[in-house]
């Protein structure tokens, strides 16, 4: 699968949430960026996309838990199909966001040049209240543990956003 043809356009800064599959953690952060997005009128600027290191759910739908949690916190992933992260699409974001220090370095075993590299950051590393590096898949925990997750992604998220934001008013 290539990326959106949309992401060649330089004129809006372009996220990548990339996790393990792209059916739980990315998808989460993906709808909750867009939605910080078009609340403060700048969904415009901005092109989100998440992606998965793994080819094992191409194609698939979000994990019917992550799904859920995001209807009952009001986002709407049902259109959200998985795609696997390639090392070309380093060329066409200007950030590449990881959720865990495995990802982290096979984003980094991945891109090429010190500038790809630059473009990868830890989720929570935007966030100083945050107890660890890393956000916790929820794949294999039960379905509660979605809703933790997805309070995790939302408070990490935001303070991310905040830091973009005024950059990105006109």
């Amino acid at each position: 699968m290539t990326i959106d043809r949309a992401f060649a356009d330089a004129t809006r800064f372009r996220v990548a949430f990339v996790c393990t599959g792209n059916i739980c953690r990315s998808p989460m952060a993906e709808v909750a960026f867009e939605r910080l997005a078009e609340q403060h009128g700048i969904a415009d600027r901005l092109l989100v996309m998440s992606a998965g290191l793994s080819e094992y759910h191409v194609g698939e739908t979000a994990d019917p838990r992550t799904l859920a949690v995001l209807a009952d916190a009001g986002y709407d992933a049902s259109g959200h199909r998985a795609k696997q992260f390639q090392a070309q699409w380093f060329d066409s974001v200007d950030l590449v966001i990881a959720f865990d220090r495995g990802q982290e370095r096979a984003l980094r075993s991945l891109a090429r040049t010190d500038e790809q590299q630059s473009k990868i950051r830890l989720l929570l590393s935007f966030d100083p209240e945050a107890t660890g590096p890393d956000v916790p898949d929820p794949y294999y925990s039960e379905d509660a543990f979605f809703g933790t997750v997805l309070r995790q992604i939302e408070t990490a998220v935001g303070r991310l956003f905040r830091q973009i934001q005024p950059a990105l008013r006109s």
